[in-house]
């Protein structure tokens, strides 16, 4: 978009992002990097509750301030990187589908130490990187159909909402039937609801700090009936990452496994889309593509986007990606990379305020309303598959499906990729099978076959 104002006239920081060339102002970069950073800080509170061994992971999960630390150094260091590279209004975070197939999956259903964990995750990272700069990335996307792509992000919505339903304590284990519903006469399973109602009516309402609105209103609930404990304090020094930080270099060896190495193809998988799709749509809403709808520096997009992974895994925490919730700052006018460098800034500064997120990552009936809002809102893929074509809709429902009821997104993932070209064959579209997915559904059988329990 043109601009009026003379070139000799702009700061630095303005010809640096190209703010008045993308029609924006200076304030408007800054205002918009806030309003991403208030629809995306429940990443803080969250992702200790479900990597930290405070959490359901219990001694099996990661000290949970030192995931509190290493989400905030990850999220500022990736959106940095995304910031001043890729000068995208894009910012980054630990995903919240990746965390949960980090924890349940590999540590908790598989056994994986958390350390090897954290290698897995720089392995794909790296991995991430090299397709990234050398383009293949391109020829993979275009290999994997759309319709499995749709399914995993629904498969995932669902899994993540289920974890939130259990942790309210909405559902419960049940003998006769596996699952069933929770006692409402609990005050942490009401405490849960209402924080799922209030979340809800701030979505539907169009509030972009909404899931951070209804936590901070669940944690004052809590509080004054006494169902939350205080906080220690306000502010505190960042620590923890001593116990965390080159854990994911110091035991690389042990994760050149096969079991790793589907845990680190699942990674890759689940991220490369993730953050396809997340950075397409943000520039898409903001106006940035280029008139054949592509990304303009997509490459530096996409490797900032694992740069931030790399990082965050060696500081200790899962796959770091691109944030949905950047739209929020995009509909606040937010153009340019000066709006991520604001929103880093932010973490930077939430980064010192442990205590206070430390009562919301310790208690489940808090977190829980925010992993079912994330849940549905990943859901909504659901509404773009193609169910009146059972070539589509059979491998995209095993998928889905399979991802709550085996309590893992990697079995959902193999499961439905296995179906896929074995359906497609049947119907006689041997050409719209991409070479590549016959070669997946021999690596998944055999995960299958020789890994999985």
């Amino acid at each position: 978009m043109a601009t009026d104002v003379p070139p000799r006239t702009r700061s630095r920081i303005d010809a640096f992002f190209g703010v008045s060339d993308n029609g924006s102002t200076m304030k408007r970069e800054l205002m918009a990097g806030t309003v991403t950073f208030l629809a995306m800080s429940y990443v803080l509170a969250v992702n200790p509750a479900v990597l930290g061994d405070h959490g359901p992971l219990g001694a099996k999960g990661i000290p949970t301030q030192a995931v509190f630390t290493a989400t905030a150094v990850a999220a500022v260091f990736g959106t940095v990187v995304m910031g001043l590279w890729a000068k995208y209004p894009i910012a980054l975070a630990p995903g919240m589908g990746l965390n949960a197939f980090f924890a349940y999956t590999v540590v908790l259903s598989m056994g994986i130490p958390w350390e090897v964990a954290l290698s897995g995750t720089f392995l794909s990272g790296v991995i991430f990187f090299i397709l990234a700069v050398t383009k293949v990335r391109e020829k993979i996307l275009d290999s994997i159909p759309m319709q499995m792509k749709l399914a995993v992000g629904a498969g995932i919505g669902l899994f993540v909402a289920f974890l939130g339903l259990k942790a309210a304590g909405i559902v419960r284990a049940s003998e006769a039937t596996f699952v069933t519903l929770g006692d409402f006469h609990k005050g942490t399973t009401l405490l849960a609801l209402f924080g799922l109602v209030v979340t809800v009516i701030f979505l539907v309402r169009g509030w972009h700090g909404a899931v951070l609105y209804g936590i901070v209103l669940t944690a004052l609930l809590g509080i004054v009936t006494g169902l939350v404990d205080l906080p220690d304090g306000v502010v505190e020094m960042p620590k923890g990452l001593d116990q965390t930080f080159g854990q994911a270099i110091i035991h690389l060896p042990d994760a050149f496994t096969a079991q790793m190495a589907i845990v680190v193809l699942t990674m890759l998988f689940v991220d490369f889309f993730d953050a396809s799709g997340t950075l397409i749509g943000v520039a898409n809403q903001a106006g940035l593509l280029d008139k054949d709808g592509r990304l303009p520096r997509a490459s530096s997009a996409f490797a900032a986007d694992s740069v931030g992974t790399m990082a965050g895994a060696v500081i200790g925490t899962s796959t770091t990606t691109a944030y949905v919730e950047s739209t929020a700052g995009v509909t606040a006018g937010g153009r340019t990379g000066l709006t991520a460098i604001t929103t880093a800034g932010w973490f930077l500064l939430a980064m010192f305020c442990y205590p206070i997120f430390a009562i919301v990552a310790g208690s489940g009936e808090i977190t829980a309303p925010a992993l079912i809002v994330v849940g549905i809102l990943m859901a909504r893929s659901l509404g773009d598959i193609d169910w009146g074509r059972l070539e589509y809709s059979v491998p995209a429902f095993i998928t889905i499906v399979m991802m709550p009821l085996t309590y893992s997104i990697a079995n959902g993932l193999a499961m439905g990729m296995i179906f896929y070209p074995i359906v497609m064959a049947a119907k006689g579209k041997f050409k719209e099978i991409h070479p590549t997915m016959w070669i997946l559904m021999v690596v998944f059988a055999g995960y299958f076959f020789f890994l999985a329990e």
